[in-house]
């Protein structure tokens, strides 16, 4: 379902891991990434912290965008391989042909989304150099929102009869937390 663009900061302010996505001209790539956060309302903005030596930072900055994938429960074991192999260690292949990660095309941008994710975050990124080079920081607008109606309609998650379908956490040490019950 495609979502308000008015209601996207809801998907992140949870504080879920996500798995970022990235393209350039026919390279793409796949990295797990913890630190991201919901920043403003309208237009909707995100920031995300990537480490300067990752492939995914090099193929987001050669293009301008980048996709945010939240990833569920059943796709952990998927999470823990992508976050932990650098893209350019794989000659000859690519994280999604190497795990068999099936992927869709987003509408706006040039970054697959990941199949099988329960929301997605298509992004352009606001140019900051001092951020960017400083503190591995970027501020991108949402350009387009998406969320699997299973568990997020009307503006709220409801994991409630889906529990492989619940967002996780990462806390350390490869341990993640499912989201919990809502009261």
């Amino acid at each position: 379902m495609n979502l308000e663009l008015k209601n996207s900061n809801r998907l992140l302010n949870h504080g879920p891991t996500t798995i970022i996505t990235s393209a350039h001209a026919d390279k793409r790539n796949i990295m797990a990434a913890a630190w991201v956060c919901a920043l403003d309302f309208n237009p909707p903005k995100v920031t995300v912290v990537i480490d300067s030596k990752t492939y995914t930072r090099e193929l987001m900055e050669a293009e301008g965008t980048f996709a945010i994938n939240l990833p569920c429960v059943k796709q952990i074991e998927m999470v823990k391989k992508v976050g932990s192999i650098s893209g350019r260690d794989l000659p000859g292949a690519d994280k999604f042909s190497e795990y068999g990660i099936e992927t869709f095309a987003a509408d706006k941008i040039s970054a697959p989304l990941v199949k099988d994710c329960v929301a997605w975050l298509e992004c352009k990124i606001i140019p900051e150099p001092h951020n960017q080079n400083t503190y591995d920081l970027f501020i991108a607008e949402v350009i387009a929102a998406h969320a699997d109606e299973r568990v997020f309609s009307d503006g709220r998650w409801h994991f409630e009869g889906h529990d492989d379908l619940r967002t996780i956490h990462h806390i350390a040490g490869g341990v993640f937390f499912a989201t919990g019950q809502a009261y």
